[in-house]
């Protein structure tokens, strides 16, 4: 069985380690200081996409992602690792959005490329830690969301077998397809991409969208 998957992926300032150079007077964190990395946990949602495409022979995986010109990194790693094609979101209009404008121009996006089987995206960002862009997709698509992935146990034509973190539990679920799924780190390491996907990625042209576009 092929599926259509999208990913949702987000560059952002690599706030792990910051130090008193990338603070402003106001003691808010200035992003220009800081290097621009791919959203960890949006990592392990492009792992578990490529796990489901290697799987699923047929698959496809594109990745989205919304930001300023240099955002376009993010897709240019996700092609390396394995990724068939991304749209990289950028205009001045998007500038600024909090998470119910980004979600919304994300699913507007997916609405004009047509509804996958499966949307994933990392549980939260390293630069906002709201989690609430994966579940807003979900509500402005209006299809099943699953938060906190742990494992994919099966997925057929219509749905989806999994488990999933709730507090101190773990639940296992069968949700219906298409979904939205948000990936924590407990999903297990990354793989290394190859030297030869990488020359592969630099090849390939990103497709850059606009307000217009959508």
């Amino acid at each position: 069985m092929s599926l259509n998957i999208i990913v949702l992926a987000k560059q952002v300032p690599d706030t792990r380690n910051v130090g008193p150079d990338a603070m402003t007077p106001e003691g808010t964190v200035n992003r220009s200081a800081l290097p621009a990395i791919f959203n960890p946990e949006d990592l392990n949602a492009l792992e578990q996409a490529l796990r489901l495409k290697d799987a699923n022979p047929g698959s496809t995986v594109t990745v989205i992602t919304m930001g300023p010109p240099r955002a376009a990194e993010v897709i240019r790693e996700s092609l390396y690792r394995g990724a068939d094609g991304g749209y990289l979101l950028t205009d001045r209009a998007f500038a600024g959005a909090d998470t119910l404008a980004t979600s919304y121009a994300l699913a507007a996006t997916i609405q004009k490329l047509g509804m996958p089987d499966v949307i994933l995206g990392g549980r939260q960002a390293i630069d906002g830690d709201t989690a609430q862009v994966g579940p807003e997709v979900a509500g402005q698509l209006d299809i099943p969301q699953v938060t906190h992935l742990m494992e994919v146990s099966d997925i057929s034509d219509t749905c989806i077998c999994v488990r999933k973190k709730a507090g101190r539990l773990l639940q296992r679920m069968e949700v219906d397809l298409p979904c939205v799924v948000t990936v924590g780190r407990e999903t297990g390491e990354l793989d290394c991409p190859t030297l030869a996907g990488w020359r592969w990625a630099q090849r390939q042209a990103i497709l850059h969208w606009d307000e217009c576009d959508l």
